[in-house]
């Protein structure tokens, strides 16, 4: 019995969305990781792109369990010496971009490299209801029928 490779020509990508408002942050952050690897497909190649093009909308109505609203910290650095700055995830949230809270979460679930980079290329994260990518038809996929846990009140 040979293994299955995938070639570029076999790759077929669809498109799908995402409503974010009231899932928790972490598991739909490995759910959308898992989408853009391809890993839930049987034609899975882990040095091929054949993962689906992802689109989250309401992401600011994302939810944190327990208390790492007000403590969990991002950090970064200005370029600077002494430059290291940072922000709770309350902070983002109620900021100007609060759909930095989950794409941060799923860049840090991809792989580091040219690969991991092209495949954060097909997500999409919009902080509310609007999205331009009606033309491609995605198909809706609800992560909070999937386990009990993924939806929480905020």
């Amino acid at each position: 019995m040979a293994t299955h490779s995938t070639k570029t020509a076999d790759i077929e990508k669809k498109w799908v969305l995402i409503d974010a408002s009231g899932l928790v942050v972490g598991r739909l952050a490995t759910i959308i990781a898992m989408r853009l690897r391809g890993k839930h497909k049987a034609s899975y190649t882990p040095h091929m792109d054949d993962g689906d093009s992802v689109v989250v909308i309401n992401a600011a109505k994302v939810v944190l369990t327990g208390r790492k609203r007000e403590k969990k910290v991002y950090h970064h650095h200005t370029g600077f010496i002494g430059g290291i700055k940072e922000r709770t995830a309350r902070s983002i949230l109620e900021g100007r971009f609060p759909e930095r809270v989950l794409e941060k979460a799923v860049e840090r679930m991809l792989p580091r490299g040219p690969l991991g980079r092209v495949q954060l290329g097909n997500l999409r994260v919009y902080p509310g209801a609007d999205h331009p990518h009606a033309a491609q038809q995605p198909e809706k996929l609800d992560i909070a029928a999937m386990n009990r846990k993924n939806m929480r009140a905020a």
